[in-house]
């Protein structure tokens, strides 16, 4: 179902790009509007040599039931609710006009209501670094390529937690985790057309004393912007994620592969030095996952 739905997606773009480079190929490449982007989905532009931009990130996540191993939706019993707030700091900085390294850390506040039991804890949770290199220009029918790299790392707290936080302390997973991806973006006035794939390795690690290897994980994202007058524009995107089983001690963990798709949309508003974007998320099918409706806030400002 996923993968239907991004193939679909990457066709009908090709398609829409293929048609409208016969009257707007040079339109296009004059016409560089600004925004802060999908949510999610990576978008192959750079910033420019020598610029410093930053991008926080607020959400608030909600889990209102789970997906389980047979993918059917199950809503959360009474008296229990879990919510988290996010704090995200996304910083990039332009090496040359080719190449960008990034930075993201992000701090959480989890809580978690169970009948008479209630918890909550903070901290920070994993980070990551990411250096992106543009291969490829914008030219004619063809996208912007730029290419991926990104390391994740072990930042948030993964063992010895306290039973009586309901799992609000698990801020990790305790792996370094390695990926590699493409980003794809094109002009087509009025729209923009974001794609990605990333597809990550994570280490073998040990946590509570037991050695543990995370499955290997895909992350496909589409997003299409809308730019509207007096520096307006709306965004949807798809974001699906594949998760292969876990293994510990050598042994495969029942029910521990995950998938999910998500969609987003939101609203945003830009100028030449300030970004900002509200948006709504929820999480439409899965297996071995919440179900989560998220509300986010971010800006973007160049220095």
């Amino acid at each position: 179902m996923v993968f239907r739905i991004f193939i679909i997606l990457v066709i009908v773009g090709l398609a829409l790009v293929n048609e409208a480079n016969h009257c707007l190929a040079h339109d296009d490449a004059e016409w560089n509007p600004s925004s802060a982007g999908p949510l999610i989905t990576w978008t192959a532009p750079l910033c420019d040599q020598g610029k410093f931009v930053i991008q926080p990130f607020f959400f608030y996540n909600r889990a209102m039931g789970t997906f389980n191993e047979n993918g059917y939706y199950e809503p959360l019993p009474s008296g229990e609710q879990r919510y988290q707030f996010q704090e995200i700091l996304f910083m990039q900085y332009g090496i040359t006009e080719r190449l960008e390294i990034d930075g993201q850390l992000i701090y959480q506040q989890n809580y978690a209501n169970e009948n008479t039991l209630n918890a909550d804890t903070s901290g920070l949770s994993d980070s990551n670094i990411f250096l992106k290199y543009c291969v490829a220009e914008e030219e004619g029918w063809l996208p912007q390529v730029t290419a991926l790299f990104q390391l994740k790392l072990p930042t948030g707290k993964y063992q010895n937690l306290d039973p009586g936080k309901l799992e609000t302390d698990l801020m990790g997973t305790g792996s370094w985790d390695h990926g590699y991806g493409i980003i794809l973006t094109k002009k087509l006035r009025p729209f923009l057309l974001h794609l990605d794939a990333v597809y990550n390795f994570p280490l073998e690690t040990q946590v509570d004393n037991i050695q543990r290897q995370y499955g290997e994980y895909l992350i496909c994202d589409a997003g299409i912007e809308y730019f509207l007058p007096a520096g307006f524009s709306l965004m949807m995107e798809l974001n699906s994620v594949l998760i292969g089983s876990t293994k510990e001690s050598g042994k495969y963990m029942p029910n521990s592969a995950i998938k999910y798709l998500s969609i987003g949309s939101g609203l945003g508003w830009s100028n030449e030095v300030l970004q900002v974007f509200l948006g709504y998320q929820k999480t439409i099918n899965g297996t071995n996952i919440d179900a989560i409706d998220s509300i986010a806030f971010d800006f973007v400002y160049t220095f």
